[in-house]
This record gives structure tokens, C-alpha cells and sequence, in this order.
């Protein structure tokens, strides 16, 4: 009986090692291909916000990698660069509003090399459902709202929404979302003002490579 257990045992031994080595074996085959349709996604909501015919360099390449408080506490970001011929056209910025109301909001901004937002995405989020998740453009149009607006200095009173007396729409019983998300979105417009010049002359990629 107890050698029967034992090979039992060492049967399940090896069919949970052989299972692991097959899992880690597809894992490792199937990353590039996941990793393609990630980068494919990114390009899709990229040209989405910036226009295709504005620029003619690779903007998934050109890239750089950046941390502020402005952009999120402790993280870092990815500045996507957008060019024509080498002269900076826009760019768009990942970042994170650290105040939604399930935890952060992951974004992504862009803006003309002028400072005007030409448009956002919501990345990522935990916010509620049929509440919340209007700042999703498949939930709701709200996160277009930001496109065309610009902002000079940091007391500008139109960057809130208009329960603070600012130019937003809020959402019927959620207001923290979409607030943490207009002080997200102008705090990145505040950040690509004071730093454009210094973004667009980094020779530094975000993928390694100079």
C-alpha cells in the first residue's frame, strides 16, 4: 500500500513538472506575438489622439522615459514624441491620477508642441462601474471634453469641474472621478509646458537605445 502511494506521488510529481515546463514553454512562445499586439494597441490609441499625417517618425521609438509629481507620485512615465522632419510636432504622456475614487487613474495625454490637448484615453482604472467608467471613451464621449483646451498657469479656475466652478461636466453620482482626472490632465499640460524643449532634445529612448 505505502509503495503504491509513493509511486502515486512521484506520478503526480512529475506530471506537475511536466504541466509547468509546458505552460513556461507556450508562456515563452506566445510572448512576442502578445507583445505585438500590445505595441499594435498602443499605436492605435497613439494615432487616435495625434494626428497619423502630422508627423512621419515612429512615435512607439520615440520615446522617454520621465518621472515628476506632476505625471503621478513615484512613477515613471513615457513621453511618446511626435515629429515631421525632425521638428517637434506633439506628444503624448502617460500619467496618473492618484485620487480616483477606487485608487489610480492611468491616462494618457496629448497635446500639440503649442500646449493644446489633442486628446486623452483613460489606460487604466478601478473606478465603479456605470458610474465611474464614464471616463472610458466606450462608456462615454466626457473624456473628449478635453480636446482643444490648453492651460497657461496652474490657477487657471476653468480646469475644474463645474460642481468647483470649473468648465467640466461631473458625472450624476460621481464627482471625484472625473475631478481626479481634470487635475490629472492639466497637471500633465502644466508639466509638457515647462518641459517640451528638454523632452524633445533627449537623445535617451525609453526602449535603450540613443
Amino acid at each position: 500500500m505505502k509503495q503504491a502511494i509513493n509511486s502515486n506521488a512521484k506520478l503526480l510529481a512529475v506530471f506537475a513538472i511536466v504541466c509547468t515546463l509546458v505552460v513556461s514553454v507556450i508562456s515563452e512562445l506566445t510572448k512576442p506575438r502578445i507583445a505585438k499586439q500590445e505595441q499594435a494597441q498602443l499605436l492605435k490609441t497613439l494615432h487616435a489622439i495625434i494626428d497619423e499625417n502630422a508627423i512621419n517618425n515612429d512615435l512607439y521609438q520615440d520615446c522617454a522615459l520621465i518621472t515628476d509629481p506632476l505625471l503621478g507620485p513615484d512613477e515613471t512615465q513615457t513621453a511618446y514624441l511626435g515629429r515631421f522632419d525632425g521638428q517637434p510636432v506633439a506628444a503624448a504622456i502617460t500619467t496618473t491620477a492618484p485620487d480616483g475614487y477606487n485608487g489610480k487613474i492611468h491616462l494618457l495625454v496629448a497635446l500639440s508642441y503649442d500646449g493644446v490637448v489633442t486628446g486623452v484615453r483613460t489606460l487604466k482604472h478601478n473606478e465603479t462601474p456605470g458610474l465611474g467608467d464614464k471616463i472610458e471613451l466606450k462608456r462615454s464621449d466626457w473624456i473628449t471634453s478635453f480636446n482643444g483646451k490648453s492651460i497657461e498657469k496652474a490657477s487657471d479656475s476653468r480646469w475644474n469641474v463645474k460642481k468647483d466652478g470649473g468648465m467640466f461636466d461631473q458625472f450624476t453620482g460621481a464627482t471625484i472621478t472625473p475631478r481626479a482626472v481634470v487635475k490629472a490632465v492639466k497637471n500633465t499640460n502644466l508639466y509638457f509646458n515647462a518641459n517640451k524643449e528638454a523632452l524633445f532634445n533627449s537623445t535617451k529612448s525609453c526602449r535603450g537605445e540613443s
